[in-house]
């Protein structure tokens, strides 16, 4: 069996972590780098960052941060935002990332996604799908949740699996900083119509939430969150402890 994987999220706006809700009402929490040194050092597995705003923006993602964040983390680290052609792919594998992770990008153009496998691998192409219910259909979200694509999600998740992403970061807009547990729904739905990993994101409020993750949908690799770790509410180390006593395999 593989070990579940527990994974903080950066959410960086110009130079600083932040956090919201429903992907609104941003707020300052701290330095990057100061996060990423603390997280790889008490038992993230993985760490993700994203510039939340460089595809809304219209620009590329700020590597300067990202490289000063890249000398600290010693855990595997999947960059995003921005990310629209293959020469953005190699910027930020050449400041450190191990995973590189596309959406707006691929909505825009999903031969990327093809492209960007066949250069690197597909183990290191990571969709990452903002998804929210619009009148009871899941549909993706673009530009860091501003913009209804309307497409409908799980067969474009599967597209974009069959055209090479290694990985797959499922956002539920709907439970985003809500931290009322994960999206178990919308993740089974995903979980059954592809095969490769899934990360689940959005609406962890407690150690109980990613219990609830593990045991009600095996299939998911591993869980992702920001705020509860950030401001301290839940360590991994805790955390990890508590999903060892009830029988689920974590790295500790």
């Amino acid at each position: 069996m593989i070990t579940k994987r527990i994974i903080p999220c950066l959410d960086v706006k110009d130079g600083r972590v932040v956090k919201g809700v429903n992907f609104e009402g941003l707020s300052d929490v701290s330095s990057p780098t100061a996060l990423a040194e603390f997280y790889t050092n008490n038992g993230a597995d993985e760490l993700v960052f994203y510039d939340i705003t460089a595809s809304s923006d219209g620009r590329r993602l700020f590597t300067d941060v990202l490289c000063e964040v890249a000398k600290e983390v010693f855990i595997p680290l999947t960059v995003g935002g921005g990310i629209n052609t293959l020469a953005d792919f190699d910027r930020v594998l050449k400041c450190g990332a191990d995973k590189v992770s596309v959406n707006s990008g691929a909505i825009k153009n999903p031969k990327l996604i093809y492209e960007a496998a066949k250069r690197y691998g597909d183990q290191c192409v990571v969709i990452s799908a903002d998804v929210k219910r619009v009148d009871g259909t899941l549909h993706v979200f673009a530009k860091g949740g501003r913009e209804d694509t309307g497409m409908e999600a799980v067969s474009w998740i599967k597209k974009c699996v069959d055209l090479g992403a290694g990985e797959v970061v499922l956002n539920s807009i709907d439970t985003d900083g809500v931290k009322k547990g994960f999206d178990l729904e919308m993740l089974r739905l995903v979980t059954e119509a592809v095969n490769v990993p899934v990360i689940a994101s959005g609406g962890a409020g407690c150690i109980e939430d990613f219990i609830t993750l593990f045991k009600e949908l095996p299939q998911v690799d591993a869980g992702l969150a920001a705020s509860i770790f950030h401001f301290g509410e839940v360590s991994i180390a805790d955390l990890k402890q508590k999903l060892k006593e009830n029988g689920i395999l974590v790295r500790i």
